[in-house]
């Protein structure tokens, strides 16, 4: 697996698939080393990861995505590894992710650290739950 920072040859792969950003946005978050794509050994695209800043100072992982077939060997693991490693040297101490609680990500968040901070409840959504994990 490789990890690296998307560029523009990569942005039809995320526009095809990342329906949780809108699509004027995805160029600013590639130009601004927001994105990760994430790679098999044959140098398929097999995933990414996208993050932001809360508060506009504290690294959050807003999406963290891989192919089916590729799940549940721990690339998704190397993957969040590997961004907190570049958030810490970037000077960070904190990072931030979220989950719905009815989806099984909070737990694969908690094996890697994460503890709940809290949570927000939309009308007619399931509770997000809030993580941070200290770096």
């Amino acid at each position: 697996m490789n990890i690296e920072f998307a560029t523009e040859l990569d942005y039809e792969y995320i526009v095809d698939r990342d329906h949780h950003i809108l699509e004027n946005l995805i160029m600013t978050k590639i130009k601004e080393k927001e994105i990760y794509i994430i790679r098999n050994q044959q140098n398929m695209n097999i995933g990414w990861m996208r993050y932001g800043y809360f508060w506009d100072n504290t690294p959050f992982m807003n999406m963290i995505w891989l192919d089916e077939q590729y799940r549940g060997n721990g690339l998704g693991g190397k993957v969040v590894l590997f961004w907190e490693n570049h958030m810490k040297q970037k000077g960070s101490k904190l990072v931030m992710t979220s989950t719905l609680a009815n989806e099984e990500a909070q737990h694969f968040y908690r094996t890697l650290g994460y503890k709940d901070a809290g949570c927000l409840l939309l009308e007619n959504e399931p509770l997000e739950i809030i993580l941070i994990k200290p770096i």
